[in-house]
């Protein structure tokens, strides 16, 4: 017999899983989260009405392959997303603005760039074993150091080189007013990366993800085996699975 604790308590672990993926992903319908969640998308569904009901996640209709009806696709909300290690944030815009008003915009943007010195630094040292010469699996590494510090970061290969998403912004917040947070960052995955990246799409902004285009090399995009070719993006290769066949040829 399951009793309403456990029902409860089960629930709330689907929730979750529920939040994980739609932060990963930015957004989906509730055919594609029931397949990954392992249930039906009925039961799926009533999670996600739900969740909808807390305001923790909002829908809008995308257009379907041929003449069906469209989908209704899910995304966290804002408030969502507040909830997810946005700390101390009140503090750290009050503390900003007073910087601001008496030291001026320099100042700003001088403690942004001390701020992420210290993520660098970590960052740097997790990624010291990757070949210099190669942006992409450069790109895979910070991605996955950039997990470690709570950015739910992912990396892919695209036709003209990868692209970094950051599906998490702790400080997202704060930066929304402060955008010399997010200037810094991206000059960090510049120097960190060894090439000029662009910052197409923030958090901050409003857009569900934070998106940097990493210009590649030919054999980054060889050893993704995408080599020019068109499609979407697919996942960069993991150097630690590679040890054996390092072409990543199959």
């Amino acid at each position: 017999m399951v009793t309403r604790a456990a029902s409860h308590s089960t629930d709330g672990d689907t929730r979750r899983r529920v939040t994980r993926l739609l932060l990963e992903g930015g957004h989906a319908t509730a055919a594609v989260l029931a397949r990954s969640l392992g249930i039906t998308a009925t039961a799926t569904r009533r999670h996600l009405d739900a969740m909808e009901a807390e305001g923790l996640v909002e829908t809008r209709v995308v257009k379907t392959a041929g003449r069906g009806r469209p989908a209704r696709s899910y995304q966290l909300t804002p408030a969502a997303r507040t909830g997810l290690g946005h700390t101390y944030d009140d503090l750290a815009m009050e503390a900003l603005r007073w910087i601001r008003r008496f030291e001026g915009e320099d100042a700003i943007g001088g403690f942004a760039a001390e701020q992420v010195a210290r993520l660098e630094a970590r960052c740097r040292a997790a990624m010291d074993a990757v070949d210099s010469d190669d942006p992409m699996a450069r790109a895979q590494a910070l991605a996955t150091a950039m997990s470690g510090e709570g950015y739910a970061a992912t990396a892919s290969v695209i036709a003209s080189g990868g692209q970094i998403c950051q599906h998490h912004c702790p400080v997202a917040g704060v930066a929304a007013e402060f955008p010399q947070l997010c200037e810094a960052e991206t000059r960090v995955i510049s120097r960190l990366l060894g090439v000029h990246v662009q910052r197409l799409a923030t958090i901050a902004n409003g857009d569900g993800v934070c998106t940097t285009h990493v210009p590649g090399t030919s054999r980054g995009r060889r050893a993704a085996g995408t080599d020019g070719a068109g499609g979407g993006p697919v996942p960069l290769p993991d150097p630690e699975r590679q040890t054996d066949n390092p072409t990543g040829q199959r």
